[in-house]
């Protein structure tokens, strides 16, 4: 099945075509560099005649017909040339001196290069092919001076063969390559198909396997089982949302419903039913809170960028959440303390801030153990700015603490207290929005809820002029 589909993949397609644009550059070049050098090769050949012929010539002029035969005859019978050709003839192509038979019909004009076949004496068989230069003589005498080119025929002979092999070896290598990338391909992707059909049908349980390569194939089936695992995660937060959310508003409804039976099935006088009113419409606002907390906490969730900040003192935040709920903290026989030298500026949204901070230190409040001490401490970390809420409680036990920021979670020890367990959540989203990260370390006793914010360039603005940009 692999097989038939490979043909299929765009990326055998794509190899098929930047292999034809390569071998275009490739045959381009293996041509020049051809046509180069044979024309090299019988351009110095050519060069080699004309000398020849020119040191010829001068024996002509300096002695005549005779002296050119006689030198004709001692370059024919000098053994130390090798398949050399030369013919004098008179104005009548009848030969006067030299190893070849006759004069060659191809050698029309004055001057010129021909290249035939001559049978030489002593020359093996086949007849060599002969390049001549052929010239007419002041006297109407002619003169051709020719070379054996068999050994350049053969140069080129192999140079052809060479690029004929190099073409095929490329073809094949390339068309191997091809396919081996393209099935390598095919099969990832097949993986990752298999995968996704995998999930359409039974759901988010499978993952695409790794080959542990850690090439950018494994990178990506890791990112991809990544997001699995990440939808998978808030798919099971919608249905723990979903479950909690019927959960939390069956009790409100139910008590709401017995009230209004209650009502139906009796006359009511003026002062019970309008005790039952006001209870109804308390039970309906702790709804339309509840209602109220999930609609904030799923916006500051998909918020994008910062358009809303503004440059804000933690120092002045933590003081105002400090004065809110000291006097709860009085009732329990505590108090809320700030600490921290001076402002600490940094850019976000004051009334983000400053929510998340109150529901910081309402749960150090109410569970923060009979003494009721929490401190707030703002400090400037070497990373950024940094809000730390610590009670002195019984704390978090490490194996909860991933999931006391989920939605609706609560701890055994908080069931039988108020509350929706959307303080935390908010907590988050806040963080979230604002690029912090959220830990807990343990008090000794209690807990330290830490936010650490990234560093920002607050510019030179006051507190004094932040405050006034806030509040205007």
């Amino acid at each position: 099945m692999l097989r038939a589909s490979v043909l299929r993949y765009s990326t055998l397609r794509h190899a098929l075509l930047c292999i034809a644009f390569f071998s275009t550059a490739v045959f381009a070049h293996f041509g020049y560099v051809y046509w180069s050098t044979t024309s090299f090769v019988k351009a110095g050949s050519d060069r080699a005649l004309s000398s020849e012929n020119a040191a010829l010539r001068l024996a002509y002029d300096h002695g005549g017909r005779a002296a050119l035969a006689t030198a004709v005859r001692r370059r024919v019978e000098d053994p130390g040339v090798d398949q050399a050709s030369y013919l004098l003839t008179d104005a009548l192509s009848a030969p006067i001196a030299g190893n070849i038979d006759a004069w060659r019909g191809a050698a029309v004009g004055r001057e010129g290069f021909i290249t035939f076949t001559a049978t030489l004496p002593g020359a093996k068989m086949p007849p060599p092919r002969v390049r001549a230069h052929f010239d007419t003589l002041p006297n109407g005498d002619r003169l051709l001076v020719g070379r054996s080119v068999d050994d350049l025929d053969q140069f080129v002979r192999t140079i052809q063969l060479a690029f004929a092999a190099a073409i095929v070896l490329m073809f094949a290598l390339a068309g191997f390559a091809s396919v081996a990338v393209t099935r390598r391909t095919a099969g990832r992707i097949e993986a990752i198909n298999a995968t996704s059909r995998e999930i359409m049908r039974s759901g988010l349980n499978s993952r695409i396997p790794l080959r542990g390569t850690r090439d950018e194939w494994d990178l990506l089936s890791a990112n991809l089982n990544s997001m699995l695992d990440r939808i998978e995660e808030l798919m099971e937060g919608v249905r723990q949302v979903s479950d909690n959310i019927a959960h939390d508003l069956r009790t409100p409804l139910s008590r709401m419903r017995g009230r209004l039976e209650l009502a139906a099935k009796r006359r009511l006088s003026a002062e019970h039913a309008d005790i039952l009113i006001r209870e109804t419409i308390g039970e309906l606002d702790r709804v339309l809170a509840l209602f109220s907390a999930i609609l904030r906490i799923a916006r500051l969730e998909t918020q994008q960028g910062s358009a809303s900040f503004r440059t804000v003192d933690l120092k002045e935040i933590a003081e105002g959440v400090a004065e809110l709920f000291d006097a709860a903290a009085e009732e329990k026989g505590g108090h809320v303390n700030v600490k921290g030298a001076g402002a600490t500026l940094m850019q976000g949204d004051r009334d983000l801030l400053f929510d998340a901070l109150s529901n910081l230190t309402d749960n150090a409040v109410k569970y923060g153990g009979r003494c009721g001490a929490v401190t707030i401490e703002v400090s400037a970390g070497p990373a950024g700015p940094i809000l730390a809420v610590s009670d002195r409680g019984p704390g978090i036990p490490p194996n909860e603490q991933k999931h006391v920021l989920k939605r609706f979670y609560r701890l055994e020890q908080s069931r039988t207290t108020p509350g929706n367990g959307l303080g935390l959540s908010l907590v988050a989203a806040v963080a979230n929005v604002h690029g912090a990260r959220i830990t807990m370390q343990n008090n000794e006793p209690g807990l330290r809820f830490e936010i650490q914010f990234p560093g920002s360039d607050c510019g030179s603005e006051t507190p004094e002029a932040s405050r006034r940009g806030t509040r205007g």
